[in-house]
């Protein structure tokens, strides 16, 4: 660069307009940086977080934050998935999961309508749905409200069901409605597709299908019934007494050790297309 004018004595003089070394810019604060309170101030800050990568400042609130003890207090509504098949002894909705990669065997000892209504909402999940029924007639009008086995729910006669692919996209239920003494299905469980075997009443057949299956479900018998029953799910006394004894739509869903009561309440739809929940077909 050029040096200035000389002046007098052979001082060097700086360039017009050029500040004397030491001076600063009026409202500078030190190596340029505007001082506080000035209309500066604040840009040359924001300029400074954008540059260190921080972004621009938002709002002020309050910082979120639990202390430890707060921590226990803190719960979350997570449960099962899957078919809501009622309700529980403290009214806490009865989730039943029929959806697994595993095989699952499900008996239930009891009406027709309870069976229906389980079926209807598993296709209402998105599962599809085959029943292996000697009645076809007794389904006929669910299979038309649902458009004519087109929309999730199909009737087969018995071991007429073809085999079906199932996944983890398109999961199955077949439900065998075979009367006291169903054959050995073509169809079993497997990965993703489930079976529900609906018996009217206990049958010679009845212990070794409920040896097999992983969920049993029993509504109303007689007491003979209920004895046999208990003796073999090993069911205790209270129970056995009161399987005589349960209202249309109760059921004691028995699983391992666990054993549980769940009463179904049907829908409006549910009620105009089946009624109203009874034991007794």
């Amino acid at each position: 660069m050029a040096p200035g004018p000389v002046g007098p004595g052979g001082a060097v003089r700086p360039p017009a307009g050029a500040q004397p070394p030491g001076a600063r810019l009026q409202g500078a604060g030190p190596q340029g940086v505007p001082a506080a309170g000035t209309p500066d101030a604040g840009a040359g800050r924001g300029r400074r977080l954008l540059r260190g990568g921080f972004g621009l400042l938002g709002p002020r609130h309050g910082r979120h934050a639990l202390s430890c003890a707060d921590l226990d207090t803190l719960t979350l509504p997570i449960g099962d998935d899957g078919v809501v098949i009622g309700t529980d002894a403290e009214g806490q909705p009865a989730v039943l999961g029929l959806n697994r990669p595993t095989p699952y065997e499900v008996v239930l000892i009891g009406g027709l309508w309870t069976a229906q209504v389980l079926a209807l909402r598993a296709a209402a999940t998105g599962a599809r749905v085959a029943v292996e029924t000697g009645r076809a007639q007794a389904w006929s009008q669910m299979v038309h409200a649902m458009g004519g086995g087109q929309n999730g729910l199909a009737v087969y006669d018995v071991g007429r069901v073809p085999p079906l692919g199932a996944s983890a996209g398109t999961p199955v239920l077949v439900v065998r409605d075979c009367g006291m003494r169903p054959p050995r299905g073509r169809v079993v469980s497997g990965p993703w597709r489930s079976v529900l075997t609906l018996l009217p009443y206990l049958s010679p057949v009845a212990p070794r299908l409920v040896r097999q299956a992983r969920l049993v479900g029993v509504q109303r018998i007689s007491p003979q019934e209920a004895a046999e029953l208990g003796r073999t799910m090993a069911l205790p006394r209270a129970d056995v007494e009161a399987l005589p004894t349960l209202a249309d739509g109760l059921t004691l869903w028995c699983a391992d050790r666990d054993r549980q009561y769940v009463m179904t309440q049907p829908t409006d739809a549910e009620i105009g297309l089946l009624g109203l929940p009874r034991r007794m077909d």
